[in-house]
């Protein structure tokens, strides 16, 4: 009996241990993806691979066991951006990688991600997802008719010019703050505008007789008393058909003087332009003088202090406590002021003011890539200070105590590139034709760019306002923003505000 029980618990026991060794062999086997190549670029997951081709991809996935290729769903992969899981497949003979390639071909410069999902597949089951994004290379073919430079910066001023004269106010004339902004017009762009105008004039867009016209329509505009007006100061923004302002912010719901400045030199030009016209021409620029000399400069001293400040309020007074100082883009207002016959202002105000007295951040004098930079912060800033001021002041053989302003511009140009071209932060696009920094719209709102404050956004107009000062490196720019990324980047009324 004894050696019977003996049996019958072994085969008991024996039993037991085959339904445990059945157990373990029927647990599917755990996979991952170990790693995952991009026309041989490794991509590790949850990562982004830049300049893929986007006429041939390979896509090579490492799995970290053998598995089983009878068992393949292609549900589990699939490449978002269009593809979905229309691509090709095939395994290598030791069962370790899987190769796949997008039926169609792709578009250039787009994005596209790769899903491996987690789940049942390949006779075993994957623990987690792996995804991949990678963008697409330029397609540097022409995207328009190869014409000569020439022609190129004819049709740029064409197009451009369309949207200060197609595009502008019906009422007031004045230039509207962006596409679809209705009544809202600036008064720093619309001095901008006018000055276009003068330009359109002068390239034969538009004759004479049409240019006085519109420009006298806008003076007009201005000259009426029931305009806003705030010390003889604009604000911001301007309502185009009442000419009350609107609030830029809270506080900043009256006169703006850096934008007056703006706007007082567009009108000082189209003055210029037109003072030995016939007597409607001259009648116009007796009442441009008159906008000129209303401006109470002196008063944006707040208290007779030797600085000018940027706004005041009706309803908050200083509070915005903005002083003018530089260096930025708003040398303009301190040169009218200081020419001001009405209410003038001393060269103290402008040394200790505008210029620190020579401080940092007004006289820099380090040099950056090479190039050693008179003015502003370190790196430059954005490239519209260089450009605002200087629509109406010429900088050739400008200079003072604390610069030459011809070279701060080369400088400015030159370093704003070199950084572009440097690249630190790694931004997809960037290089020596694809350069230009300045204030824009960004993907989440508006930023002034800079190599100091760089959201991975170029500027058209950055790059092709520095001709001046860059003149080669700028027509590169400009025939790079044209005929490669012209089909994305050209538009109704010239380029685009700014692309990432």
């Amino acid at each position: 009996m004894k050696i019977l029980a003996i049996i019958i618990i072994a085969l008991t026991l024996l039993s037991s241990s085959c339904k445990d060794d059945n157990a373990i062999d029927n647990k599917p086997k755990e996979f991952t993806v170990d790693s995952v190549y991009v026309n041989s670029i490794y991509a590790r997951n949850n990562s982004t691979i830049y300049n893929v081709d986007y006429q041939n991809q390979l896509i090579k996935i490492k799995f970290n066991k053998t598995v089983d290729t009878t068992k393949w769903d292609n549900s589990s992969l699939f490449i978002a951006g269009g593809v979905g899981t229309n691509y090709t497949h095939k395994f290598d003979n030791s069962s370790n990688y899987l190769y796949i390639e997008p039926v169609e071909q792709l578009n250039p410069l787009s994005n596209y991600r790769l899903f491996f999902e987690p789940g049942a597949n390949l006779g075993g089951n994957f623990t987690e997802r792996y995804s991949v994004t990678f963008k697409t290379q330029i397609d540097s073919t022409p995207k328009f008719p190869v014409i000569s430079d020439e022609e190129l910066l004819t049709l740029i001023q064409q197009q451009t010019f369309r949207y200060f004269w197609d595009y502008a106010h019906p009422v007031s004339g004045l230039a509207r703050e962006r596409l679809g902004s209705g009544d809202v017009v600036t008064s720093g762009g619309s001095g901008f505008g006018m000055m276009a105008i003068l330009v359109g004039i002068e390239r034969s867009f538009i004759t004479r007789e049409e240019g006085f016209e519109r420009l006298n329509t806008i003076v007009n505009f201005l000259s009426n008393s029931k305009i806003d007006r705030f010390h003889g100061a604009f604000s911001h923004w301007i309502n185009g058909t009442t000419g009350k302002a609107i609030a830029f912010s809270t506080k900043d719901d009256g006169a703006d003087l850096v934008e007056t400045a703006f706007l007082m030199q567009g009108l000082l030009a189209v003055k210029e332009y037109f003072k030995n016209g016939n007597a409607q021409e001259q009648a116009m620029c007796t009442a441009i003088q008159e906008l000129y000399e209303g401006v109470e400069w002196s008063w944006f001293r707040k208290d007779n202090e030797n600085v000018l400040y940027w706004h005041w309020s009706p309803n908050y007074g200083w509070e915005m406590n903005h002083q003018i100082r530089g260096w930025d883009e708003a040398l303009i207002a301190y040169v009218l002021a200081a020419g001001s016959p009405t209410y003038p202002i001393s060269k103290e105000v402008y040394d200790a003011g505008w210029a620190r007295n020579g401080a940092y951040p007004m006289v820099n004098n380090k040099t950056f890539y090479g190039i050693s930079l008179p003015l502003g912060n370190d790196y430059g800033g954005p490239l519209f200070y260089s450009h605002y001021s200087f629509l109406g002041l010429d900088p050739r053989n400008l200079s003072d105590q604390y610069a030459n302003y011809w070279e701060q511009n080369v400088a400015h140009s030159l370093i704003n590139r070199a950084y572009c071209i440097a690249n630190p932060k790694n931004y997809f696009g960037y290089s020596a034709d694809c350069w230009g920094l300045t204030a824009s719209d960004i993907q989440d709102g508006y930023t002034a760019s800079s190599p100091t404050n760089d959201r991975g956004v170029i500027a058209p107009t950055a790059a092709i306002s520095a001709i001046p000062y860059t003149p080669e490196e700028s027509l590169a720019a400009l025939r790079f923003f044209y005929y490669v990324l012209g089909d994305r980047l050209w538009g109704e009324y010239g380029f685009y505000d700014a692309f990432n």
